[in-house]
């Protein structure tokens, strides 16, 4: 399938904040919108969040909706983008990490990138889950109870996972790529803190 009607028709939640890195929300929003979907940045505050410039502020960014009226029905997967503030607020927001919850309860792919698996230990979906992260996020990661590895990109049953902004153009491939399979059944099953020992993660690393 041609890589603009990948995702035709779908719709893409982007969960943000201010302190979100621009470069980890705007570069994979456009890969996404180049495939056909159609994205949103849901957020707790509206009208436009801070964005972030590796070392000082950036643009704004325009809100899309707010998070108080978002729901996960309504999407068909979610990104989760980085920065170290922005997961950092976004984790003591309940509402943001049921949001997050949610998507892994419905068994809907998830990408998340950098800081942003801090979201993935907030909302309890890592257990049992083969991820990467920035590195400072390894121990919590592994004291969650998931397995923490350094690749560039980790997929696993529709949660895709990378590094940093070097990482960007893999991330957007694997992102899509899951993303245009749609449901993926264990997604759910693993999102149960009390059934972990139910699946056995099949996690592929790299680009295929």
């Amino acid at each position: 399938m041609a890589a603009q009607q990948q995702l035709q028709g779908k719709r893409i939640a982007i969960l943000a904040t201010d302190g979100v890195e621009r470069v980890e929300l705007l570069e994979p929003r456009k890969a996404l919108d180049a495939a056909g979907a159609r994205t949103l940045v849901v957020s707790p505050k509206s009208g436009k969040i801070k964005g972030w410039e590796h070392d000082h502020w950036g643009d704004d960014i325009a809100v899309d909706q707010p998070l108080d009226s978002a729901r996960a029905d309504d999407f068909d997967a979610l990104m989760l983008p980085g920065g170290v503030m922005n997961p950092d607020q976004l984790r003591t927001n309940e509402r943001a990490v049921q949001f997050v919850r949610s998507f892994f309860d419905a068994g809907k792919p998830v990408a998340a990138i950098c800081h942003a698996p801090w979201m993935l230990v907030e909302a309890g979906v890592v257990a049992g889950r083969t991820v990467t992260s920035w590195p400072s996020l390894r121990t919590d990661i592994r004291n969650a109870g998931g397995e923490w590895v350094d690749r560039e990109v980790v997929t696993d049953e529709g949660l895709v996972t990378s590094r940093k902004p070097d990482d960007i153009p893999v991330f957007n491939r694997k992102m899509i790529e899951e993303f245009a399979e749609g449901l993926h059944e264990p997604q759910s099953i693993g999102a149960s803190a009390a059934r972990p020992q139910e699946r056995s993660p099949r996690p592929e690393m790299g680009a295929r």
